[in-house]
């Protein structure tokens, strides 16, 4: 006798799962202009790559000892393939209660997060709804209240400095769901269908008694600009693009080197443009990431949090095919002067870096940390400070190219300067404890209030100390170890690489220090 009957049980109960909420619940999410969970799944994953765990999990109900129905859970997980690389997936189901808590949605999230730590695999998070907190409809079906805790989130604190963790906004997510978004090393919604909040429109309406909508909320627009998701895109399959571009720079755990492309791109390339992308007039920007994009592997940069500090443009990229953590400042927004938002970028850049044993290349073209009131009540100089901490806390290989200016407290972050401190100026550069322009007034302050002609001797003043600025008279005292023609730099930094990751490859494991969100 064989075990037919039940495995034709297991078969149809499978494809109750795959049903989801139901076709008109489908069809409203397709209205809505989402995808299902299913459906990102398949588009993420290489084909037929995803092994389903959990698919019978859901609120039955029976007619006897027989299966009438059953309301799947709205979290469908399981482990699959990126670019021939295995993952950990979990996606929120929007056609079964909107996302919200329902059947065994805590116990299937949180065994996505614990199976993606215990294999060591990485772990993308396609949220879409509340994500485990449920509605106050739960109240009424359980019969009681109870006292909030968060699932899992012990190992999704941890998983943040072992694994790399994913997130993407795929809908309207709040609560638990915003926080399992913004609990990533990278995240991204799609504009016009995603809204991340603490809490939707009608509890902030009953809160504040002002009507309010879902994008005004927690639109792209708020998010990006508040650091709370990292990028934006303008579909679902973009999305699923990043993701699968964020983890071919990735490791599959800190226990491993970032995984090396075949290179495409000669690695001696010197780049002409180089020779004259900063402006000899030291009041003019430029555009910066133009600068990287002449340096690292052609068409390998992918900028991460674009709309957030923007006076720091960081991302990803590739030297001769090895991945790279890229910081540089932006002279095209405050200067390029570290601004309170700023330093929080660049202390979750480096952090990111220093986790996933990515080496740093940075790009200096720093004034200083911005000043002003405004400045000082964004507490510029705690997120400062707090950046400067991630620098000198990271033992990831690390190498600085001054573009221009080197400034003050910030500018002196641009590495560790008591270790090796490894790094290369062009002759552009310009440095000391203060920009000359501004620093006269406040060094010579007197003897211009007491000067018949204030104007002539400021310019006196100038004149006499830019003959000290040159960037040579420094290397002459070895204050500055080289200086190099910029278009050097391509060939410098891909001759460095791979000593780099040979270096860093006898320290895996975690850090000392956990990643923080």
């Amino acid at each position: 006798m064989s075990w037919d009957p039940e495995v034709e049980e297991l078969k149809r109960r499978q494809q109750l799962a795959r049903a989801m909420g139901g076709a008109e619940n489908i069809e409203r999410q397709h209205k809505a202009g989402r995808l299902t969970v299913r459906e990102r799944i398949e588009r993420l994953l290489d084909g037929d790559s995803f092994h389903e765990t959990g698919a019978l999990a859901g609120v039955a109900k029976y007619e006897g000892e027989t299966l009438a129905s059953i309301r799947p859970a709205n979290f469908v997980m399981g482990t699959g393939r990126i670019d021939g690389r295995r993952v950990v997936v979990g996606g929120d189901d929007f056609t079964v209660r909107g996302g919200a808590n329902d059947a065994s949605i805590g116990g299937k999230q949180g065994y996505s997060e614990k199976m993606a730590r215990e294999l060591r695999l990485p772990i993308v998070r396609l949220v879409d709804g509340t994500g485990g907190g449920g509605s106050v409809k739960t109240y009424e079906i359980a019969g009681r209240t109870y006292v909030p805790g968060n699932p899992a989130w012990d190992v999704i604190a941890a998983s943040m400095s072992e694994i790399p963790v994913i997130a993407a906004a795929l809908g309207p997510v709040a609560g638990l769901g915003a926080a399992r978004v913004a609990c990533s090393h990278f995240s991204v919604m799609v504009r016009g269908i995603a809204q991340v909040f603490v809490a939707g429109p009608p509890v902030v309406e009953r809160a504040f008694g002002t009507p309010i909508d879902k994008e005004s909320l927690g639109g792209w627009k708020i998010q990006v600009e508040a650091g709370a998701v990292d990028n934006v895109v303008d579909s679902e399959d973009e999305a699923f693009a990043q993701i699968r571009r964020v983890l071919g720079y990735l490791p599959r755990n800190v226990w491993e080197m970032p995984p090396r492309a075949t290179p495409a791109d000669d690695p001696r390339r010197r780049q002409h443009e180089l020779l004259s992308i900063i402006p000899r007039n030291r009041r003019r920007p430029y555009d910066v990431r133009a600068l990287v994009r002449h340096v690292v592997d052609r068409d390998s940069f992918l900028e991460v949090g674009a709309k957030y500090g923007p006076s720091l443009v960081a991302g990803l990229a590739r030297l001769d095919g090895y991945p790279v953590g890229v910081m540089a400042n932006d002279p095209m927004h405050s200067g390029g002067a570290l601004t309170a938002d700023g330093s929080e970028k660049m202390t979750r850049m480096v952090d990111l870096c220093d986790t996933f044993h990515l080496p740093v290349v940075n790009f200096v073209d720093n004034p200083g940390f911005l000043i002003g009131t405004q400045a000082e009540k964004a507490g510029t100089i705690r997120k400062g400070v707090r950046a400067l901490q991630a620098v000198y806390q990271a033992s990831v290989p690390w190498i600085t190219i001054i573009v221009r200016r080197v400034f003050g407290v910030a500018g002196a972050g641009h590495a560790n300067v008591q270790a090796l401190n490894l790094r290369y100026a062009w002759p552009s550069g310009d440095w000391g404890s203060l920009p000359l322009e501004g620093g006269i007034e406040a060094a010579y302050k007197r003897e211009l209030e007491a000067a018949p002609d204030r104007a002539a001797l400021l310019k006196e003043i100038e004149a006499r100390l830019n003959v000290y600025r040159s960037p040579f008279r420094t290397a002459e005292a070895f204050n500055v170890e080289e200086i190099i023609d910029p278009r050097d730099t391509r060939p410098l930094l891909t001759d460095w690489i791979a000593l780099a990751y040979d270096n860093e490859a006898t320290r895996l494991g975690p850090k000392t220090r956990g990643m923080r969100p």
